[in-house]
């Protein structure tokens, strides 16, 4: 076994954060007597990828996407709403949602039998992580749950790793390998870091980054292949 520990992204790798997401807006916008929900979902889902990449790239503050996406999304419609108000509304019911992919939770119990460490290492809000977590069933097989927020840094920072680094016992980057679906997040803070990576790729995109997985797989069957291997 050359590796470790094992640092899982969440959304998109382990959670079904669309499902969530999907789930979420619509009750927001339910309690805000939106009528035709689809059109401002067509709307606030592009909108909201876009602000996160923003975020990644440090054009913008992680506040400054909480408090201002949902007023953006009312303002485009031609109403007007208060952005932090409505944050915290869909935070409550985000924080609810615990989907998760097929396979996901027989695959943490396989790796811990297999002697791994796990980890989860994600960008985002603390209240709807560990939330989500907690509904999701996910959170006891992971020794530690590391937040962006919690950090005060994000990845691709490789300072966000540096932080994770000093909280685990006898911690090795050597011995550590980042496992997600984000090319600009979890493969490119891994190398930004020193780590080595796995781009969970179950739907076979093209990668058009500079960012340089070490390994790719596209299920959970072929992570514990390529782990067997390894």
């Amino acid at each position: 076994m050359i590796y470790k520990f094992l640092l899982f992204d969440l959304d998109h790798t382990l959670l079904d954060f669309d499902t969530a997401e999907d789930v979420a807006l619509t009750q927001l916008l339910k309690e805000e007597g939106v009528t035709d929900i689809q059109a401002y979902k067509d709307y606030y889902v592009p909108m909201n990828k876009s602000l996160w990449k923003d975020l990644e790239l440090k054009k913008i503050r992680k506040q400054e996407l909480v408090n201002t996406r949902f007023s953006k999304l009312f303002s485009y419609f031609g109403i007007e709403k208060d952005g932090v108000y409505l944050a915290v509304r869909y935070q409550f019911y985000l924080a609810q949602q615990g989907q998760v992919f097929s396979g996901a939770m027989e695959l943490l119990e396989s790796l811990i039998d297999r002697g791994y460490e796990l980890y989860a290492a994600t960008n985002g809000i603390t209240t709807i992580q560990t939330g989500r977590l907690a509904q999701s069933g996910l959170a006891p097989y992971f020794n530690q749950v590391f937040i962006s927020e919690q950090l005060q840094t994000q990845k691709p920072d490789a300072l966000f790793y540096e932080k994770i680094g000093q909280q685990i016992a006898g911690f090795s980057k050597e011995k550590t390998l980042m496992i997600g679906d984000s090319l600009t997040a979890d493969i490119q803070g891994g190398n930004n870091a020193g780590i080595a990576t796995i781009w969970y790729n179950p739907h076979h995109l093209e990668n058009h980054t500079q960012a340089k997985p070490t390994y790719e797989v596209d299920s959970y069957q072929a992570l514990l292949e390529l782990l067997d291997k390894l």
